[in-house]
């Protein structure tokens, strides 16, 4: 697929000036809905890895790839945005991401058929073709999310960007938590492929729709791609994502390789990445411009963003095997217990966004954290006599707790950097966002195995599994109080400092 650039000059005659683009509210619009449908895929999948796990005959640390994949392939393509977002148009990229969306999601949609034109009595191959689908979904799902972050900054008033952030974090946010809900409800009637069945037609309908309506908003620029750079984001954020998804098949003991091999290959290439861009950051083939940490507003809401990600995406992954292994719900009613907390996010964020505008965000990143680690806290306690009420009510606290805490951080984060850090900024939050979502989603899948190996020898499955949940949480729950202590220490010094000018003045 040929894109092409703009110059400045081009973006000034289509109206790109903040505010002063006719047309810009449906742009961003469009842009916002297709990207709710891609990040929805991103946990689509977790209430129907039990059924993929028998029909398939694979263990939970092979299907839980069907969500890892995904995160690990936006995770390497990602940090490719900040490289995209100032060589090419809106409209190529757009084109350029529900394409690839689109071709992933009609081969998940036919992989049993092509599963049995590699091997007609061959389940893994199944698994194989949705595991490439899976990839090329997420290839073109990477590109969405900074695309549109980096309109609403660039094309939206400052004073109005707490309310449109608060409408994106319902992409970043709610998506994912409602996946699990309409897979369950998909899955009750219908077979598993029909979660891409029903999705094809939506991300089509996208795709003719913005070849037709968009057009570029941002100003672009002649960036030159440092490709060794690209080879070293790779390996990683690929490295350390692969061996912390490698952990839950150490403690099934079917490890392919030892896990300390990729995930101090990630390190190490980690390592190397940063001090590559260092070395380009005044150049224009930097892939990352990492001047964007030299902002605190910025590195504290990222540190925060990572840590409350990762209990979500942890959380989202574990309550369907709970519902649907412990307490036997089928995956209609495993999808309706998940319903009102995914409702409930997407009902806050935008109010949220509004007491942004307002408030700003320390009246409300601390209170949202401390509410998110107590919900963990709270899901420590449950176990086979837990009732779908208590269940519902631990998740929507959950919802209230991230709500509270993501909105803001994002558009705080985002909104203080300089104007040309914007697609460097929106890069790196994606892409922190998404090993945040893979580390949570392997980090809560090992410690489960390892939790129900240690259950009591002859337990039955059902106690094996509360007592890998239980440990789960509990993980879950330990970490959540490192952003508790980051998140009182931002406000008790933002406090300070706001004494101390109101003292001078």
């Amino acid at each position: 697929m040929v894109m092409t650039t703009v110059g400045a000059d081009s973006v000034a005659e289509q109206g790109a000036t903040p505010g002063a683009s006719r047309g810009t509210g449906s742009i961003i619009v469009l842009l916002m809905c297709a990207s709710f449908v891609v990040v929805l895929n991103e946990t689509i999948m977790g209430v129907a890895l039990p059924t993929l796990m028998k029909e398939l005959d694979i263990a939970a640390s092979a299907a839980q790839w069907l969500t890892t994949a995904f995160l690990l392939t936006s995770a390497v393509v990602v940090p490719t945005t900040g490289f995209l977002l100032r060589r090419y148009t809106l409209r190529a990229l757009f084109i350029t991401a529900m394409s690839l969306f689109t071709v992933g999601t009609a081969i998940a949609a036919v992989s049993p058929e092509l599963g049995a034109l590699v091997s007609p009595s061959g389940g893994s191959h199944v698994f194989t073709v949705l595991l490439v689908a899976r990839v090329i979904q997420a290839s073109g799902s990477a590109i969405l999310l900074p695309l549109l972050m980096t309109t609403v900054l660039a094309a939206v008033p400052a004073e109005r960007r707490g309310s449109l952030m608060g409408l994106v974090s319902i992409v970043m946010s709610v998506a994912p938590a409602i996946g699990p809900t309409l897979s369950g409800l998909i899955l009750a009637t219908f077979d598993w492929r029909f979660l891409f069945v029903f999705v094809l037609p939506v991300s089509i309908g996208a795709l003719v729709l913005g070849a037709v309506r968009v057009r570029n908003l941002t100003p672009t620029e002649p960036a030159r791609l440092d490709v060794l750079s690209v080879v070293l984001s790779a390996l990683a954020f690929g490295g350390l994502i692969y061996g912390l998804s490698s952990l839950g098949q150490v403690a099934e003991g079917t490890e392919v390789i030892p896990v300390w091999i990729p995930l101090a290959g990630g390190v190490l290439a980690l390592g190397s990445f940063v001090w590559r861009q260092i070395a380009l950051r005044n150049t224009e083939r930097v892939l990352l411009d990492l001047r964007v940490f030299c902002l605190p507003s910025f590195t504290v809401s990222i540190v925060l963003i990572v840590a409350v990600m990762t209990a979500l995406f942890g959380a989202l992954i574990i309550l369907p095997l709970y519902l649907q292994q412990v307490l036997e719900m089928d995956t209609f009613t495993t999808g309706l217990v998940m319903l009102p907390g995914g409702i409930l996010m997407g009902a806050l964020a935008p109010i949220v966004g509004r007491l942004y505008d307002r408030f700003g965000q320390q009246p409300l990143v601390l209170p949202g954290v401390i509410t998110l680690s107590g919900a963990l806290w709270w899901m420590t306690t449950l176990d086979a006599s837990a009732s779908i009420p208590l269940v519902v009510a631990m998740h929507c606290v959950l919802g209230i707790g991230f709500a509270f805490a993501f909105t803001p951080l994002v558009t705080a984060g985002l909104g203080d950097l300089p104007v040309h850090l914007y697609s460097h900024g929106t890069a790196l939050l994606s892409t922190l966002q998404k090993v945040a979502g893979a580390t949570g989603t392997a980090l809560f899948i090992a410690v489960m195995t390892m939790g129900s190996s240690a259950a009591t020898p002859g337990a039955n499955a059902g106690a094996i599994v509360e007592a890998g949940t239980h440990a789960a949480f509990t993980a879950g729950a330990l970490l959540s109080l490192a952003s508790v202590a980051i998140a009182s220490l931002a406000t008790l010094t933002h406090w300070r400092r706001q004494s101390k000018e109101r003292k001078i003045a």
